[in-house]
């Protein structure tokens, strides 16, 4: 399935990408685009403004990813609180991993076309989910 998204990704971006691979479509071809109206027909557009997998009620893409395909994932929603905190930076949630996402994904934009971006930033959420997964199960910080 092919999905479209706005040129010049972070956060948001990045982590939806991430979420639609690793969790909805394996196959995901993301395509990039300039205007709202350069989106393909055969593709699902994302953090577009104006589109169903969006900004709405003040949650970020992700958050709109995860109640829109019923993701109940304990971890998958610690994940989307850091992403709110990385994106909109309104102190919602205050998680401390918030700030270090961020500058890690912007500093990628600065070296990295949006397909590689994608590529290069899914090793860090895979590792925050594996973190997150791993603090649930011990009850703690992994070390």
């Amino acid at each position: 399935m092919r999905w479209a998204t706005r040129l010049n990704c972070h956060v948001d971006r990045a982590a939806c990408a991430w979420l639609i691979r690793r969790f909805l479509d394996s196959e995901a071809e993301f395509v990039f685009v300039e205007d709202p109206d350069e989106v393909p027909d055969d593709a699902t557009a994302f953090d577009i403004p104006g589109v169903d997998l969006s900004h709405h009620g003040g949650e970020c893409s992700f958050e709109t990813f995860l109640r829109r395909y019923e993701l109940a994932d304990p971890i998958l929603w610690d994940i989307a609180k850091i992403v709110h905190e990385a994106d909109l930076e309104d102190e919602r949630y205050g998680t401390s991993e918030a700030p270090g996402l961020d500058v890690l994904i912007r500093g990628l934009s600065l070296i990295s076309d949006d397909s590689e971006l994608l590529r290069l930033s899914a090793p860090l959420f895979d590792g925050l989910y594996e973190y997150k997964r791993q603090a649930l199960l011990l009850g703690r910080k992994p070390s």
